[in-house]
């Protein structure tokens, strides 16, 4: 697919993402924290922004909303179960549902978790995730309204992803969620150099997002609940993966 993929930050660690048809020239976005960074990379490049897709309703992902629809007249698309907490939506979505943007299939997943009515968006074909703030480099968001279960429920659906899928969340947070995971896995090879790597591209002020599902798959405790090397080094070896994921996500939580 003719699609290039920008990551903004915006704030101070949070990231907005721009995906652009270099054919059609369409452009969409995803999660506003602010409008300012968005709006110059699309002046710069003068690439006509023509949705805006919005993964859950707190204020650091659509705070540029109002800014952003005034000056590109793009049509916002977000959850239909969380309407009332977005701003105006002009498309509501549900699970499963499928829209056509970029010249592409893009799949709407329910991820409960962060939020209650938390989405993500899946594009099969350039094998993008933007998963806000359910699914994370090296972690996952904290539980501010849906169940342990819940959230890994939601992990669960975006591990069924194709491995090279790569996973755009929504902050820069990587490195302290590494430095967690490597305190419950101290002899994970991968997760030391992948350590290795994300202090290299922060000291070069890079950002680390997205990454891989294959990396998080490989170092991200979150994703690994249901391993017996996570369950044993946490003593719940005969303990469910739910039980082991809210565990770690307590330990994360005081970390």
């Amino acid at each position: 697919m003719p699609l290039e993929l920008m990551t903004i930050p915006c704030l101070k660690d949070n990231y907005a993402f721009l995906v652009h048809n270099t054919d059609t020239r369409e452009t969409i976005a995803v999660d506003v924290p602010e409008a300012n960074p968005i709006l110059v990379v699309l002046a710069s490049r003068e690439w006509p922004l023509t949705h805006i897709l919005l993964t859950h309703h707190h204020g650091d992902h659509i705070d540029g909303v109002a800014k952003l629809r005034a000056a590109t007249g793009a049509k916002v698309v977000g959850a239909k179960a969380d309407v009332a907490r977005l701003p105006e939506l002009d498309i509501e979505v549900t699970e499963g549902d499928v829209l056509d943007l970029l010249g592409t299939p893009v799949r709407v997943i329910d991820v409960p978790g962060h939020t209650v009515g938390h989405i993500a968006f899946h594009l099969p074909e350039p094998e993008l995730a933007f998963t806000g703030d359910s699914l994370m480099a090296g972690g996952c968001g904290r539980l501010f309204e849906g169940t342990p279960e819940q959230m890994w429920d939601s992990l669960t659906k975006l591990s069924a992803l194709p491995p090279e899928t790569r996973i755009c969340s929504g902050h820069e947070y990587t490195l302290s969620n590494l430095r967690f995971a490597l305190t419950l896995e101290p002899e994970n090879e991968m997760l030391i150099s992948r350590i290795a790597a994300v202090e290299a591209a922060r000291d070069d002020n890079t950002p680390t997002v997205p990454s891989t599902l294959s990396e998080e798959l490989a170092t991200n405790p979150f994703l690994r609940a249901n391993l017996p090397v996570v369950k044993a080094a946490l003593g719940m070896v005969d303990d469910d993966d739910a039980a082991v994921f809210a565990e770690v996500r307590r330990r994360k939580d005081s970390f």
